[in-house]
């Protein structure tokens, strides 16, 4: 069954918490839930560690609480010090009924720092298998606990481009899945509609991310950073009318594969600039209209 959800940093950004700084906490709760009638939400920064505690808040929401993201460090620690690590994140997610853990790599990223996105790291062949068969390692540590990982490609990381994705993917298998996330898929030069469709069969989950291509080549042109671009605006929803991504032909390949889990829109931008409230009623709608008509739902 297809459920659509959010993601907090829509309101207040994980990596620039200053951006939503403002924003009540019950505000986002509220807004996502009983204003907009999303299904559900991931994790974010506002969002209490204990497992039941966080339980109770969902409850309260009337959300269900998705997923959360994991920064994994595989190219710096071993694979034994990597499961101690992401088990209390397991037990959180367990204990809220979760059914996959978004992981990426984040030990070398560039993402969070203030640095142009071409001084990230890029793994060669070798390197690239090596760091696959460590990620497979986790996600068969997952699954054995009854959770899909799901590989989230991500601006600023070693997987990144399209060719890094098809990379990772071939190494990976069959216990590591895909997070496929349409903005980073285009921001880092992919045609979402072909990767989806080459990777669709691994795909265990989905992020509705548009891209603002005026801005994109801002950061492409001027070195900016990861974050540089997320402050001026290089992501958005689906249905904004700036956005260059058409979701119609992406639900279309959810549809015809039988996809049964969430639709996430993960779209951070500065909730000064870009309403979340208006943003992501957009964005819901959107989907919807185009899930019914696919016959997605």
């Amino acid at each position: 069954m297809i459920r659509f959800g959010t993601n907090p940093i829509a309101w207040a950004n994980d990596d620039d918490q200053s951006l939503g700084a403002d924003i009540p906490t019950a505000r986002i709760l509220d807004e996502a839930g009983r204003q907009i009638g999303f299904d559900g939400i991931e994790n974010g920064h506002r969002w209490p560690e204990d497992p039941e505690d966080l339980r109770l808040m969902m409850e309260k929401a009337g959300l269900a609480f998705i997923s959360g993201w994991h920064s994994l460090n595989l190219l710096a620690h071993s694979v034994e010090e990597e499961k101690k690590a992401i088990q209390p994140h397991l037990d959180r997610l367990l204990h809220n009924g979760c059914k996959v853990c978004i992981a990426c790599e984040t030990s070398n990223s560039v993402q969070g720092l203030d640095r142009p996105l071409s001084d990230r790291v890029v793994l060669d062949g070798p390197a690239m298998r090596d760091f696959a068969a460590r990620v497979e390692e986790i996600a068969g540590y997952c699954a054995e606990q009854g959770i899909d990982l799901v590989y989230h490609h991500h601006m600023g990381t070693v997987v990144q481009s399209p060719e890094d994705i098809d990379a990772f993917m071939a190494a990976t298998g069959p216990a590591t899945k895909l997070l496929f996330d349409a903005g980073h898929c285009a921001f880092g030069g992919g045609d979402p509609v072909a990767v989806l469709r080459k990777h669709i069969d691994r795909v265990g989950h989905f992020h509705a991310k548009n891209v603002r291509p005026a801005v994109r080549a801002r950061v492409q042109s001027e070195g900016l950073s990861f974050m540089d671009g997320v402050r001026a605006g290089v992501f958005t929803v689906p249905g904004d009318q700036e956005g260059e991504i058409d979701f119609a032909p992406l639900l279309q390949v959810l549809a015809e594969h039988g996809y049964d889990g969430w639709i996430v829109i993960e779209a951070e931008q500065d909730p000064d600039v870009h309403n979340p409230l208006l943003y992501q009623t957009l964005g819901l709608a959107t989907l919807k209209r185009i899930a019914a008509d696919t016959g997605l739902t």
